[in-house]
């Protein structure tokens, strides 16, 4: 094995001047040696690259993984790998232009690359959002709420979830060579695991160039990531328990690598999302004529062009009422007709080559295997019409269309599965019916419904969505804003069950949920508040002279609290608060149908209550709180009734401090757990509001205003 030094020029790829891709082992480029795999120009057949792993130490590369990267990265908080992810994909969309038009060499059009590389590197910025938002500041995440244990609430349960102490080995698949490796990427980053990515050897040539920009950017920490391009040699055989495995690709490569006895014996995590025979359905109430038609006559014709149909979403079955068989076709064909296929650098050309040579054998001989069970009814497989492209060098293929007459009766078109731009029509009389077809491609990662008829869209999901990993519902009022079929999105899981692979990828916080492990704590509500530093209640609070809101957003400590003074609800705050309010609800106002109710007599607004509670807790005088953030979680649990009299205890449940912005006062977010008690102590309302806070830092240390003292100062809250 090789160390290189990279000089500005190297990275580049050149048709007709090939270079070996090099490796990133160890914290360096490494040259693989020996015999290497030649990579092609889709269109123009030109060697491009070659690819070779020979002489790389993957047992060194796992144990650089984690001796170097995964302390690096679990000594950040989940926002700080959050900004760091930002930081990348910023920096990846400055580069844009040389991954467009490394891209082309893969065969694709214009739109396929934008699918494809903005796609990742918005996969980037969608988690990025997502980790600030919904996983906390800090170095473990809790999971779920707090379970009671104990009868005196002494003794509580929490679940939380920390990052593997391993690697994540990221094996991708030909047909994204950007999109496959960010959007694995940004979930096993955000979680705080290393990777090792190792892309398909075909498309590598793109993934490297990607990569080096990831590594010349420097935001990553050394040992978080490293590359692949070739084979994975004994990789596998060096995980262990605390190591995951994310594969992308065909069922049978996906089996082989689940098989093998490393990834059995030590209980790999393995996540695998293979490719399968996804569904499209015309809806019954979708006649030739409506906008459901027509839309999906688009939408089936743009899943089996885009990326010449070599997507793991694509959409390979087309369910069709019987009646509307012979007008769907007919307007299928007629729009093929308008594809033009060739160079995706000319003007007008729609669909390029498949990714490589083989894979044109490949689908062939899906084809042949389709063709004895279906009708060719549209395309030739032998004859293809290129524009600024020669057939013989590139890897065309040509779409083709197929009509399975007895879908029921004829298993091939649901069990083989052509990776290009070719489709089977299935008719059906019933949507029954119609949802056993979608179901006999044995688990798939998507399926759609186009029709206007909720009813049977309702239908459809409750049939269908055992099978399928993802279910879009289409019809002339959300079509404008679709994503479309065959388009992942990192807000939602990708993956399916049986065929499909039975694993998911992305789904927002749940695809970083793959790469930690949760565990269930136990212990009295103070030990786990100090634990996980956020407040549980009945933990011990400690009170001071100063009112909460007096502090600075660092001179609050978890746990600070405020018992507040009481009042005293009348009838005249009921009563004034429903002609502020406009709400005049019986149980408020009237004494003979509350009398009736489940209350038995009038109670105070759940809504006053919350306001008097502010009253209650919140400091007048101008402060370090800067506004109020929102509320959540709010529970009425015991009604409060007029002569009812209130206190509040406000505690500081949890900090984050938010990014510095331009123009913007430095400042964090603060959650308070705030209780409201009766006369009785018992707890009439629960929730938690969110504050900002300013932060001390840049403030002049001038006097504050004078403190009034509060209630019990000095002593330890009530653990009530």
């Amino acid at each position: 094995m090789t160390s290189t030094a990279i000089a500005p020029g190297d990275a580049k790829i050149i048709a007709g001047s090939p270079r070996r891709l090099l490796n990133y082992a160890h914290g360096e480029w490494v040259t693989g040696e020996g015999k290497a795999a030649m990579l092609y120009h889709a269109v123009t057949g030109e060697p491009v690259a070659e690819a070779s792993t020979g002489g790389v130490d993957f047992k060194g590369m796992v144990e650089y993984a984690r001796r170097v990267g995964g302390p690096a990265l679990r000594r950040m908080t989940f926002h700080e790998r959050a900004r760091m992810l930002k930081a990348m994909a910023q920096h990846l969309m400055s580069k844009k232009d040389e991954f467009y038009r490394v891209s082309a060499m893969t065969g694709a059009t214009k739109g396929d690359s934008w699918v494809d590389i903005d796609g990742g590197i918005g996969t980037f910025f969608v988690y990025a959002s997502k980790g600030r938002r919904e996983l906390p500041d800090e170095l473990m995440h809790i999971d779920g709420p707090v379970e009671l244990l104990s009868k005196g609430g002494g003794f509580v349960g929490r679940h939380i979830a920390v990052p593997l102490e391993g690697v994540a080995v990221h094996i991708n698949a030909f047909n994204f060579p950007v999109w496959g490796m960010l959007e694995k990427l940004a979930s096993s980053i955000v979680a705080g695991v290393p990777a090792i990515v190792k892309p398909a050897s075909l498309t590598s040539f793109l993934t490297e160039v990607v990569f080096r920009e990831m590594i010349a950017s420097g935001i990553f920490p050394e040992g978080a990531i490293q590359l692949l391009c070739g084979s994975a040699g004994d990789l596998l055989d060096h995980l262990d328990s605390q190591s995951v495995v994310a594969f992308t690709g065909s069922a049978t490569t996906g089996l082989l690598l689940k098989s093998n006895p490393v990834i059995l014996g030590q209980n790999v995590r393995f996540n695998m999302e293979a490719d399968s025979l996804n569904f499209s359905m015309l809806g019954p109430d979708a006649a030739p004529g409506t906008e459901e038609f027509d839309l999906f006559v688009k939408e089936v014709v743009k899943e089996m062009t885009t990326k010449t149909g070599q997507k793991c979403t694509a959409i390979r079955r087309t369910l069709v009422p019987d009646a509307y068989v012979q007008d769907l076709m007919k307007a299928l064909g007629k729009r093929l007709d308008g594809v033009t296929v060739g160079d995706p650098s000319v003007e007008g050309v729609r669909m390029g080559p498949l990714a490589g040579r083989p894979q044109v054998g490949e689908v062939r001989t899906s084809v042949n295997r389709i063709a004895e069970a279906a009708e060719l009814v549209y395309g030739n497989p032998d004859h293809l019409d290129l524009v600024g492209a020669d057939a013989e060098r590139g890897a065309f293929f040509p779409s083709l269309l197929f009509y399975s007459k007895s879908p029921f009766e004829q298993a091939a078109p649901h069990d083989v599965e052509a990776f290009g731009p070719v489709n089977t029509v299935m008719p059906y009389r019933s949507v029954d019916d119609a949802i056993t077809l979608a179901k006999m491609g044995k688990g798939s990662l998507v399926g759609s419904v186009f029709t206007a008829d909720d009813q049977v869209a309702r239908q459809v999901v409750l049939g269908a969505a055992s099978h399928h990993g993802r279910l879009m519902l289409v019809n002339r009022h959300s079509a404008r804003e679709s994503t479309g079929h065959g388009s992942p999105l990192p807000h939602l899981v990708h993956g399916g069950p049986g065929r499909a692979g039975g694993g998911e990828e992305m789904g927002g916080i749940r695809g970083v949920m793959h790469y930690l492990q949760r565990t269930a704590i136990q212990g009295s509500p103070t030990t786990l508040t100090q634990v996980t530093r956020e407040y549980h209640s009945g933990a011990t609070g400690t009170t001071d002279r100063i009112h909460p809101f007096r502090k600075y957003f660092e001179e609050l400590e978890i746990g600070d609290t405020l018992v507040t003074h009481r009042r005293t609800v009348t009838e005249a705050d009921v009563v004034n608060f429903a002609g502020i309010s406009g709400d005049f609800f019986y149980a408020h106002m009237d004494d003979i149908a509350a009398r009736e109710s489940i209350f038995e007599r009038r109670v105070a607004h759940g809504y006053f209550v919350l306001s008097a509670a502010a009253g209650l807790f919140v400091d007048p005088a101008p402060g370090p709180v800067l506004a109020n953030y929102g509320l959540e979680s709010l529970r009425f649990t015991t009604p409060v009734y007029v002569g009812d009299t209130i206190h509040v205890k406000l505690t500081c449940k949890q900090k984050t401090a938010k990014e510095d912005r331009d123009g913007q006062v430095p400042q964090g977010v603060v959650a308070w757990d705030v209780e409201v008690r009766n006369q009785n102590d018992e707890l009439c309302a629960t929730y938690t509001i969110l504050t900002l806070v300013r932060q001390r830092r840049g403030v002049a240390e001038t006097p504050g205003p004078a403190q009034a003292p509060v209630p019990e100062a000095g002593k330890s809250a009530p653990t009530g």
